[in-house]
């Protein structure tokens, strides 16, 4: 049934408003309990039954924190680990080189460091090196290291973790992996291709975190005490989850809400650093991760030096820490200003191809290789598609691909890869890399459409969009917002609610930087909300709102606090809009 009557907004999508039985379930739950009404439709949605509702609003990690053995090879991974701590023996730590590779090599260095020892930090350069381990890398570590530890990559890498040779190697991974494994002491991975998967939505750093809660079980039967404080470094394992957009379910949702916590705290100098430079002003929460923290601990290894990253993550001076993160944040600007130009010749060439297709792609001279991730994102956003962008360098083109709910993009890219179509290529179901030789680009991207057609991708239309209630501006207040964050935290796999404001005037209307729209919203009776629209003019949204010429519309997105000058205000993150 169409929520308020919309059955085409702005932006070409029907509105979806809760079923009978959601909101029949909703309302039994706040009859039950204390919660309050908005709190229990998400509960509802989320299809937590009444008598878990408290439960789920308190979560407990020792509860809901899986036995680490679980996964196979982890009881030999965190064994050879501990016999290098005990033997004071050389290590390496090889990581990628985004958030998730930083901050898994920060939890190693620093619990590491804590036990009296230093690492070796790796961390390949995107350009010269590409994606995981390579040949040369792995023999140079190999030759001064005793034992060398990948994180967040190595799955894959057979060649290069064979080429460590007189080193042991032990992989901890999340990435989908192939039907042979390298041949080292243990590859620990839930998505192992003989792992059931229901461990599959933790990121690489959430399965560092899990291999130290293991040895720390281990060194309790070895009496060596209880080594570091795990709980003080959930504070990466949140920033890593919530930057690789791992699903906050299970496990992850206690351990972001709990690592927010410690984030809160401010005890880590480069974490600190880092809310300075992108002046965070109020407490952490998903969204600070995911759009303020994350792209500026990216950026090093996008178009800066590789490890700066996992260097802020792992620093305990706060001097070091405050160089690196104001070099971070300098060169977030360049990734932007990299990213505006890119996208625009993408979206370009995209919208010539047909936005229709069931892949969307691009492919550039000279694109830098840093941003295609990125630029991929807005094209799926853009079109509701899997897409594709790629930058072209002499005969070899590096791309990225981002996916949407359903289609499972890294299965087709690794098919590709098997079938001599790419260099190489891997990832997971929402996110892949890949590189291509020039003269097999449109093959290769012919191919991967008809496997992505396969699965559906074709059939998709613009997605309807899910509203869970209607909202009067008065009736969102700092404390509706504060007690709906009870059921959080939001993000990947559990969507913060969306409400309907319907009927309300624009009273105020402003571009801000290159496509925001900063927006006050009335009722006509007293009542009003702010709102932003963030990318609204890369959408119709922008223009359209820019100049309402009066009209009235009906208003669709996520509600947030809003802190300036040290008062807070309720703000709709504005996500579409009909006329009412």
């Amino acid at each position: 049934m169409d929520f308020l009557g919309v059955e085409q907004s702005l932006t070409g999508r029907r509105w979806i408003g809760p079923g009978v039985d959601m909101q029949r379930a909703a309302d039994a739950m706040a009859q039950q309990s204390d919660i309050p009404a908005a709190v229990c439709q998400v509960l509802a949605r989320r299809g937590i039954p009444a008598h878990e509702a408290t439960g789920f609003l308190t979560p407990q990690l020792k509860e809901l924190l899986p036995d680490p053995r679980r996964m196979k090879d982890m009881e030999v991974a965190a064994g050879r680990f501990l016999d290098a701590v005990t033997r004071r023996e050389r290590i390496a730590v090889f990581a990628d080189y985004d958030v998730d590779g930083g901050s898994s090599a920060a939890l190693l260095l620093v619990w590491l460091r804590q036990m009296g020892l230093q690492a070796t930090l790796y961390v390949p350069d995107r350009i010269d090196e590409g994606y995981g381990p390579n040949e040369e890398a792995m023999a140079g570590l190999a030759r001064n290291h005793d034992l060398i530890i990948c994180v967040d990559c190595g799955t894959l890498s057979h060649g290069p973790i064979a080429a460590a040779k007189g080193a042991d190697v032990v992989v901890l991974d999340h990435h989908l992996g192939s039907e042979t494994l390298p041949d080292c002491v243990a590859v620990v991975n839930p998505n192992r291709q003989d792992e059931d998967g229901d461990l599959g939505y933790f990121c690489a750093a959430g399965v560092v975190f899990l291999m130290l809660v293991e040895a720390r079980r281990q060194m309790r039967e070895r009496d060596m005490g209880t080594g570091p404080d795990l709980i003080a470094m959930l504070d990466l394992v949140a920033l890593a989850t919530v930057a690789d957009v791992a699903p906050l379910i299970g496990a992850n949702r206690a351990l972001v809400r709990q690592g927010l916590k410690v984030m809160g705290a401010r005890q880590r100098p480069g974490l600190v650093a880092l809310a300075d430079v992108s002046r965070m002003d109020s407490a952490p929460a998903t969204y600070h991760l995911g759009f303020m923290l994350g792209p500026r601990v990216n950026a090093g290894g996008r178009i800066g030096k590789a490890d700066l990253g996992a260097r802020l993550l792992s620093t305990d001076n706060p001097a070091e820490a405050a160089s690196i993160a104001e070099r971070l944040d300098q060169l977030n600007t360049e990734r932007r200003d990299i990213e505006n130009a890119v996208r625009a010749a993408a979206m370009e060439q995209a919208e010539e191809r047909g936005f229709d297709a069931p892949l969307v792609w691009a492919a550039g001279e000279g694109w830098h290789p840093g941003v295609v991730g990125i630029v991929a994102s807005r094209l799926k956003e853009a079109t509701g598609r899997p897409a594709v962008v790629i930058g072209l360098d002499g005969d070899e083109g590096k791309g990225s691909g981002r996916s949407v709910s359903g289609i499972d993009l890294g299965a087709s890219i690794q098919r590709l890869a098997a079938d001599g179509l790419l260099i190489k290529g891997g990832g997971h179901k929402m996110a892949a890399g890949l590189s291509v030789a020039r003269d097999q680009l449109e093959p290769a991207m012919a191919r991967l459409a008809e496997l992505l057609e396969k699965q559906g991708a074709g059939d998709l239309g613009p997605a309807d969009l899910k509203v869970d209630g209607v909202l009067m501006p008065g009736a969102a207040t700092v404390d509706l917002i504060e007690q709906i964050e009870q059921a959080g935290p939001f993000g990947a796999g559990a969507a913060a609610p969306r409400y309907g404001f319907p009927d309300l005037q624009v009273r105020f209307a402003k571009r801000v930087r290159e496509s925001h729209l900063k927006l006050s919203l009335s009722d006509g009776m007293g009542g009003g909300i702010d709102a932003i629209c963030f990318g609204a003019f890369d959408t119709p949204l922008g223009q359209r709102l820019l100049d309402h010429g009066g009209a009235r519309f009906h208003f669709a997105g996520r509600l947030e606090v809003n802190t300036w000058g040290g008062r807070q205000s309720p703000q709709l993150r504005l996500e579409d809009a009909a006329p009412a």
